[in-house]
């Protein structure tokens, strides 16, 4: 079940917000794990076992490490081992059987493995809790439902923020609700839900339509103009469910981490990772540089650090080459940066201006190789940007991948993607105008998305099986 979907906003939502509000203290948890069951289980209930089983994997390992003090090393790597291969299955058979038939020029037959949805975000958040037993950070979930709902608490459970264990504990034991929490977290899901359906829907159509293309087929104009739009959709699509999924929590009384903090504004590398996707870089971070040793044994093993995490995030996006040469790439850049300096601030406007320009131009790169099949299209796609590709067959003029409407939405997410409404939802009753506008305009942009997911058939979510 989608978010931007009229079952969850005006069905599932609605429902599970009057049961939880209107019923004791005692029974908000029982609600949430069978409306987070429900949510999982209506898109692939298949798949559900997988779910329950690594749960029950991690329940148990987690009772071992606690138990078996002299022991708990060989049950953390047991237990971490056994989530990495439900992982490896079903994320990366199909890729590996692949590369071998390919390389071995062998014809292996298999059943291609059906990749169940969220597996990526629920598996590294079991992790996050065997890690923090195991490092003391936090103490064994003796309440199996407890745990069940940590990990499968809808909000984040199909595409994150990826919720570290510790971070959320206390608040699965006792969390406050109140009108405040609830009315913030109604106006956070719309900003969510307007970034998705109006800007991420409409560049994604844009970018779609230039994809789907040969390279040869288009002129550089068109290619730009593709990269950017999908920059765009991207960035708009993934924070926007984000913020949806912020918002949720905070309607249940839940606070969870920021996921962007505006990344196209970073004049680095470097900053564009900690302002992109914050819970995966922070648990990549907690989780396996700074284990590997972080920045602590000299910069030749700093680097090395740093490109195996890269490595491995691209390839935990998917199991295609395009996601692992992504990782690459965004490493060697980061890489660079901390050899050089780049990344260090500096107050000279037109050096931040460089870098500014300078870090735009090595993500949109990085998302053209992201959104493309396979290598040799992204290849050549990148070629027509620069204008060395043969273009033979000019298919279709400009006005036929974009229109007027579609020309303001891309100076709507230019703006949007710049902090100018950073406190729109912090204005106080107070201030009883800006307060009333404020309100009117977010009433509006509900309306317009509801009536836009009415409408529409075009609704992906790029991240939906990450």
């Amino acid at each position: 079940m989608l978010f931007s979907s009229m079952t969850f906003v005006f069905l599932f939502l609605p429902i599970l917000c009057v049961l939880y509000l209107c019923t004791k203290k005692e029974l908000h948890n029982p609600i949430l794990l069978v409306a987070s069951i429900l949510f999982y289980a209506w898109g692939e209930p298949k798949y559900l076992a997988i779910m329950l089983l690594t749960i029950i994997v991690n329940y148990a390992g987690a009772l071992a490490i606690e138990k078996f003090e002299n022991h708990k090393k060989l049950a953390l790597i047991l237990t971490v081992l056994t989530d990495l291969g439900f992982l490896a299955y079903f994320k990366y058979f199909n890729f590996v059987l692949e590369n071998i038939n390919h390389i071995f020029s062998m014809d292996i037959k298999f059943i291609e493995v059906i990749l169940p949805l969220g597996i990526s975000f629920y598996t590294f958040q079991a992790m996050s809790y065997l890690i923090d037993v195991y490092r003391g950070d936090c103490k064994a979930q003796k309440n199996f439902y407890k745990l069940t709902l940590y990990i499968c608490l809808f909000p984040q459970l199909i595409a994150g923020p990826i919720v570290k264990y510790h971070d959320i504990a206390e608040q699965i034991d006792d969390r406050e609700v109140n009108f405040e929490k609830v009315q913030y977290g109604v106006k956070r899901f719309i900003i969510g839900l307007s970034k998705k359906m109006l800007i991420a829907n409409t560049l994604g159509a844009i970018a779609d339509k230039i994809f789907i293309q040969s390279p040869d087929t288009f002129s550089p104009l068109v290619a730009w103009l593709g990269a950017v739009s999908y920059s765009f959709q991207l960035y708009f699509d993934f924070s926007g469910y984000s913020d949806m999924a912020i918002g949720l929590g905070f309607i249940f009384g839940f606070k969870f981490m920021e996921n962007f903090n505006y990344p196209y504004i970073s004049k680095s590398i470097t900053e564009f990772w900690r302002r992109w996707h914050i819970s995966l870089s922070t648990w990549f971070k907690e989780y396996l540089y700074i284990p590997l040793g972080g920045n602590r044994n000299g910069l030749k093993r700093t680097c090395l650090n740093l490109g195996i995490v890269f490595l491995l995030t691209g390839l935990w996006h998917g199991a295609s080459w395009t996601f692992v040469i992504w990782g690459v790439w965004n490493g060697l850049f980061i890489i660079f940066e901390k050899v050089t300096g780049w990344a260090k601030e500096t107050v000279s406007k037109p050096v931040n201006f460089i870098k500014h320009l300078y870090t735009i131009f090595v993500f949109v790169l990085g998302w053209v190789v992201f959104r493309s099949d396979d290598m040799g299209y992204a290849f050549e796609y990148i070629k027509n940007m620069f204008g060395l590709a043969k273009v033979h067959d000019i298919a279709y003029s400009l006005p036929y991948y974009v229109d007027s409407y579609e020309v303001i939405m891309i100076f709507a997410a230019l703006i949007c993607s710049i902090p100018v409404f950073r406190n729109i939802l912090n204005v106080k009753r107070e201030n009883k105008i800006l307060y009333g506008l404020v309100n009117l305009w977010l009433l509006f942009l509900f309306i317009l998305s509801s009536a836009t997911i009415a409408a529409s058939t075009y609704n992906p979510f790029i991240y939906f099986r990450f």
